[in-house]
């Protein structure tokens, strides 16, 4: 039986973290959409390479395995507020069930 005091936990959660849930996506976003950017610069550092070899550098160069780093961070982040925001829906519609199951037992009862 989920008690109301969880229920209310959940609701306050969906809440008061809804802005924070809101930064780690678009700082995801964000970092997914720059590492477009930091090849291209990269890569334009090596005009004289062909452009697979341009490619290579840039995939090796340290800014962009830094950034890899900050994706990861970011993703996590952002991964974690998702699954903490379904959790609260999962313990709020939980509880709607048994309150209709319980309307429903006094109805027939």
């Amino acid at each position: 039986m989920i008690e109301d005091k969880d229920v209310q936990k959940a609701i306050d959660h969906l809440r008061f973290k809804a802005g924070d849930a809101a930064k780690a996506k678009a700082t995801r976003i964000y970092c997914e959409e720059f590492r477009k950017s930091l090849k291209a610069d990269i890569m334009k550092r090596n005009l004289d390479l062909p452009v697979n070899a341009q490619e290579r550098e840039a995939y090796s160069h340290p800014d962009y395995k830094k950034h890899l780093e900050a994706m990861r961070v970011a993703i996590e982040e952002d991964e974690l507020h998702r699954w903490k925001m379904i959790a609260a829906q999962a313990i709020i519609e939980a509880w709607r069930t048994e309150q209709s199951n319980k309307r429903a037992e006094l109805k027939i009862g």
